[in-house]
């Protein structure tokens, strides 16, 4: 019987067209992955040296910093469904060659509009090559041990990427033009391109009925108008502004329309059905709120590190190191721990974990400690990394594999809206917290109170130009308004984290060798379907 389990197991692996070249595989897949995630943050250092040369206005700039991931999140869904329906190394490879092509125009973009179309291509590229390289692995590693070992591979090098960005780019602005920090990525989409055209396997789902375009460009652009207006909020925008409401409400109501018309449709987009299975719909939900408590504290924490401690950039981004390279630990050891203790020990640690550590960051003050700064963001990279590759390995586990592309571009749809709702939130939560410690200092106008109660930044300038005893004030007054809403805003987002233990709890307690076969519900009648359609 035994035999017989080894060699099925081995027809599926020769199937998935994974071979013995599987680990091969994986590597390629994890350079594409190292290039969209180093390109997400690459270009955070190089904002003042294209603002120098370009000359963009207040509003070009924004975009130039926004576009790339507001254009990827929203076309995450509409390039993982259709790699199901064409071939996922087909659209891998076209987004490696996208990538390429957008990486050269950017990094010769002459004036703001050039660069803001460039970034908005590479967005394209990315949303083509993030998808992808999830569903290959899936499909790839059809033996859920071997999957888990290399998803755990696969988060590790996406930590590795967000933290390399920055640390590449200031290397890079050191001794080149701003423009350096693209050209990088064309000599790696040169060889990324024939080398997967060699060796990554092609699959896709089982393609029944016609690809769903109108439903398609439903995501697409309600997915783009919930991400624009949470990103303003993020960037203090008030709620009842018309650039902000306008988006945010056209986005959700052609996202409800997606979401009817998938229920009605014979062969949707994306089988909503995926999310009947408790342990995917968790995953999700988890996937949202472990990024919606973290991702704003980590815009906190460089704020703090560089304007209450006085850092520079590049000590900021050592200082922050120890929390990528804990994370890369928890990736490799997950596979393990997920064995070890199954999906709902693991992702229910992880969310306790990673609420201790915000917890202990409590206790930073106006005054440096490095080690309790070591401690804190040690325990955030293991727990914060933990939670996330349990909930996506559960996610892309409980998903069927001719929907692996769908749930994969599910599961960074929820990864980028988390990021984007938990600026916004945890943003709001410092602002309302911050703003007050600077009302009645002595010696200040009202004005320049309120101008000061915007931010750090230009509570710092405000000071300056008041200079004298009233500007010492200030200053002193807005560092330690700013440590009291940083003490506000860790202990809500330590909330958040334990209200994400507690959905874990959702979650199967065992890990199954293979996804279980949960009975999904019936969809609606064909005949109800064409005419709702």
């Amino acid at each position: 019987m035994s035999g017989t389990t080894t060699a099925a197991a081995a027809l599926r692996r020769r199937a998935a067209g994974a071979g013995a070249n599987r680990w091969v595989v994986l590597v390629v897949l994890c350079v594409s992955l190292l290039l969209v995630a180093v390109d997400a943050t690459v270009l955070h250092v190089a904002v003042p040296a294209v603002t120098e040369d370009l000359r963009p206005g207040a509003i070009e700039l924004l975009w130039i910093v926004d576009i790339y991931p507001l254009v990827c999140a929203s076309l995450l869904i509409l390039f993982g469904t259709l790699g199901d329906r064409v071939g996922r190394r087909r659209v891998l490879l076209l987004g490696y060659g996208l990538f390429g092509l957008a990486s050269g125009l950017a990094a010769l973009a002459h004036d703001p509009q050039v660069l803001i179309l460039a970034r908005a291509l590479l967005g394209v590229g990315g949303a083509m090559i993030m998808p992808a390289t999830l569903s290959i692995l899936r499909q790839v590693f059809p033996d859920r041990r071997e999957r888990a070992l290399a998803i755990g591979i696969w988060s590790a090098v996406a930590a590795v990427g967000a933290a390399v960005g920055p640390l590449l780019g200031g290397f890079l602005l050191e001794h080149f033009w701003w423009g350096s920090v693209f050209l990088v990525n064309i000599p790696l989409m040169l060889v990324s391109l024939p080398v997967g055209r060699l060796l990554l396997p092609e699959s896709k789902g089982d393609p029944k009925g016609p690809w769903d375009v109108i439903g398609a460009l439903l995501a697409a652009a309600g997915l783009f108008g919930v991400v624009l207006g949470v990103k303003r909020l993020g960037g203090g925008e008030p709620v009842a502004s018309l650039l902000t409401l306008v988006p945010l409400v056209a986005g959700a109501v052609m996202l409800v329309l997606f979401v009817r018309r998938q229920k009605r449709r014979t062969y949707p987009l994306v089988d909503l059905r995926m999310f009947a299975r408790p342990a995917f719909s968790t995953s999700v939900g988890c996937i949202v709120l472990a990024m919606l408590a973290l991702v704003g504290l980590e815009l906190i924490a460089a704020q703090y590190l560089q304007l209450v401690l006085g850092l520079s950039p590049l000590e900021t981004g050592l200082r922050l190191l120890p929390l990528t390279f804990a994370a890369m630990a928890s990736g490799l050891a997950g596979a393990r721990m997920l064995r070890r203790f199954g999906p709902r020990r693991m992702v229910c640690a992880g969310f306790c974990l990673t609420a201790l550590a915000v917890i202990v960051l409590t206790a930073m003050g106006a005054e440096d400690d490095p080690g309790l700064l070591l401690f804190g963001f040690v325990l955030l990279g293991f727990g914060l990394e933990t939670t996330l590759f349990g909930a996506y390995e559960s996610m892309l586990s409980e998903a069927p594999p001719e929907q692996a592309g769908g749930a994969a571009a599910i599961g960074e749809t929820s990864y980028q809206l988390g990021a984007g709702i938990g600026i916004a939130l945890l943003g709001s939560v410092m602002n309302a917290a911050y703003a007050p410690g600077l009302s009645g200092v002595s010696g200040v106008p009202a004005s320049a109170s309120t101008a000061a109660s915007h931010s750090l930044g230009e509570a710092y300038e405000v000071a300056a130009q008041l200079g004298g005893s009233a500007g010492g004030a200030l200053h002193h007054a807005a560092r330690e308004a700013f440590v009291h809403g940083l003490h506000v805003t860790l202990l809500v987002s330590a909330g958040l984290l334990l209200l994400g233990a507690a959905m874990a709890l959702r979650l199967p307690r065992t890990m199954q060798c293979e996804a279980p076969a949960v009975e999904l519900p019936k969809p609606r009648e064909v005949a109800e379907s064409r005419v709702s359609a």
